[in-house]
């Protein structure tokens, strides 16, 4: 999601981010990683399958913290492969637990053969922990691997969105909708940010791609509140780890509207 341009206060941007964030959770998956976890098995070894396979279902069932459990053994043992691990880091995320989360990605990282999606799941935990410097940085890291890659544009436009700089966001947002892979998500984020800065019939014409006149016009709803709510006195902390995570290859930092 998006916040600059118009100066818009970190506990604003909360106020308008986390319940969609909340949406974009509704569907089943991890709360802030994206690229999925069958890409991510590529670092792991056969006899790996059926424990992440087992992990993957716990997960998909809302059962994080019996996922955690199942892979906190593996993933502890020296000489873990970088696939068990990653999801252990996936499975912190999806619980809430941050900073545990992201601990494991970089323990999953091989310097030798630096892997994207790692980078942008590394990324989007460092934005739910309010680090959006060193996440924007994690995105150019993980373009550098795979340029124009969608989900990592989308993830960088909404760390730029929650660092209050809205026409970062845009544009990185614009190159995500036209990039191989953009899904309605991408264009709903889109749609979001043009409305933070007031430009309501192109964030209107953007939403109304994928979403009813009746959704688009409860969007538009709270969007325009947003727009006009007085600026709050008290800063808020960046939204919770639990709505940036994903398995479907979507993007990012996960912040996006329910469809």
């Amino acid at each position: 999601m998006a916040v600059s341009g118009v100066r818009f206060s970190r506990a604003l941007v909360a106020s308008v981010l986390v319940p969609l964030l909340a949406a974009a959770c509704a569907s089943k998956g991890d709360p802030l990683i994206t690229g999925s976890l069958g890409n991510l098995q590529a670092a792991s070894t056969a006899a790996d399958a059926p424990l992440l396979n087992q992990a993957a279902a716990l997960r998909s069932g809302g059962r994080d913290a019996e996922a955690i459990s199942l892979l906190a053994g593996p993933a502890s043992k020296p000489g873990a492969s970088k696939g068990v691990v990653a999801a252990y880091g996936r499975a912190l995320a999806a619980g809430g637990r941050s900073e545990e989360a992201l601990a494991a990605i970089r323990r999953a990282h091989d310097p030798a053969r630096p892997d994207w999606k790692l980078l942008n799941i590394e990324g989007a935990l460092l934005d739910t922990l309010g680090r959006m410097d060193e996440a924007q940085q994690r995105y150019g890291a993980a373009l550098a691997l795979a340029p124009g890659e969608a989900s990592v544009l989308t993830n960088l436009g909404l760390s730029y969105a929650l660092a209050r700089k809205l026409p970062e966001a845009e544009k990185a947002l614009r190159q995500a909708v036209d990039a191989p892979g953009a899904t309605p998500k991408t264009r709903q984020n889109l749609a979001l940010v043009l409305a933070l800065q007031g430009r309501y019939p192109e964030a209107e014409a953007m939403a109304l791609k994928d979403l009813s006149a009746e959704e688009v016009a409860a969007n538009m709803r709270l969007w325009k509140g947003a727009s006009t709510e007085p600026k709050p006195v008290k800063a808020a902390a960046a939204p919770a780890a639990a709505n940036a995570v994903e398995d479907d290859d979507e993007g990012l930092s996960g912040l996006s509207l329910r469809r």
